[in-house]
């Protein structure tokens, strides 16, 4: 494996014992100077209390900067002046400084007396990125080593061959009723749209033909996403289940809406997040064939959606995209002017709680 180090490459392969030393140095160096190897194994936040407990927040979710020197055993000076040099980097990462409302709101929700008028936080994602850049203490050394060691580990174990994998108990993506089923929407029913479009002679029975397809396409996905939610984390503490949840960039809390969609029987899931999204994130459409259109917002638990965001999606989801199904997924709670204008609109409003119901396996009424 080769990783860029400024203008350098550093090839780590195995060696003798007696060059250990030397190697993990430079896995070391390569892990400080390289953020492309940093965001690679920042999912590991494990790593942190297995060196050292790292204490949290009444919240369970984050710590202060005085408690991240604290727990890195250097002084809140230090940790000052290593966010000064890599805030845009933290920040993607959950680092947050918050001020006014959202300051009064956090306070309430999580019993922190303070009379600071400002408050930054970390979540334990941006503390393993903190050790990942903190040069000058042996605690976010051995996380560091922690880290690379496991690295070590995955290179060197063997590839999973699907030749040799025990057929009696699959993973979810070999199951052959979820291959099937990928094959019946992504090559049969497009191959019957194409001769229903050049034939006349037969177009009837193609159309009926196409419609039996799709429906046996609609049981095979729905037989497995029972059998996801069956298989789903449900033995996970809540807490640490939704903990999991908030760690999520938006890409990826999309991602994650979009295979609760697609494990309910849904299909022609698409993401489109982004800078051309015209207000909605994801479309698709139900089990039975309505259009779906949605909403994706990961805020932090003690904010709430407004009114205001409601009626932005409304126009979006029932002009722009003209949704049968249009929901509004959040990580957090809606105002009560947000569920007036939700249900005077015919927006499906997906809650905090209702969220962590529906990835743990209920499915959600609006897509039956």
């Amino acid at each position: 494996m080769i990783y860029e180090v400024g203008h350098r490459s550093f090839a780590l392969a195995a060696r003798p014992d007696h060059e250990q030393t030397g190697q993990n140095m430079i896995n070391e160096a390569a892990l400080l100077e390289s953020k492309t190897l940093r965001d690679s194994v920042l999912e590991r936040t494990d790593v942190l209390d297995r060196v050292k407990a790292l204490s949290l927040l009444p919240d369970g979710m984050h710590v202060t900067t005085a408690m991240v020197a604290t727990y890195f055993e250097v002084g809140v000076k230090t940790l000052e002046s290593l966010i000064e040099d890599h805030k845009q980097e933290l920040e993607a990462n959950g680092y947050q400084v918050l001020t006014g409302t959202p300051l009064a709101l956090f306070k309430r929700a999580s019993g922190i007396q303070s009379r600071s008028r400002a408050l930054a936080l970390f979540s334990r994602r941006t503390v393993l990125n903190v050790a990942m850049l903190l040069r000058d203490s042996e605690v976010a050394r051995q996380v560091r080593t922690y880290l690379l060691n496991m690295e070590d580990l995955a290179r060197t174990q063997p590839v999973d061959n699907p030749v040799h994998r025990d057929a009696a108990s699959p993973s979810l993506d070999d199951r052959i009723d979820q291959r099937i089923s990928h094959v019946l929407g992504r090559t049969v029913v497009p191959m019957f749209n194409a001769l229903i479009e050049t034939s006349s002679e037969h177009r009837r029975e193609l159309i009926a033909l196409r419609s039996g397809v799709q429906r046996i396409e609609r049981k095979l996905q729905q037989h497995n996403a029972r059998l996801q939610r069956l298989e789903g984390p449900r033995h996970w503490p809540l807490a640490r289940f939704m903990a999991h949840m908030d760690a999520m960039s938006g890409r990826e809390f999309e991602e994650h809406v979009a295979q609760l969609l697609r494990r309910d029987g849904c299909t022609a899931v698409v993401v489109r997040g982004g800078g051309g999204d015209r207000g909605v994130d994801i479309t698709g459409r139900t089990p039975d064939g309505r259009h779906i259109a949605v909403q994706c917002k990961r805020f932090a638990p003690y904010v709430s959606v407004t009114s205001s965001h409601v009626q932005k999606f409304i126009g979006a989801a029932k002009v722009l995209y003209n949704a049968d199904v249009a929901l509004y997924v959040a990580t957090c709670t809606f105002t009560r002017d947000a569920m007036n204008v939700a249900a005077d609109g015919g927006i499906t409003l997906v809650d905090r709680s209702l969220l962590a119901a529906w990835s743990r396996g209920t499915e959600l009424s609006a897509l039956r």
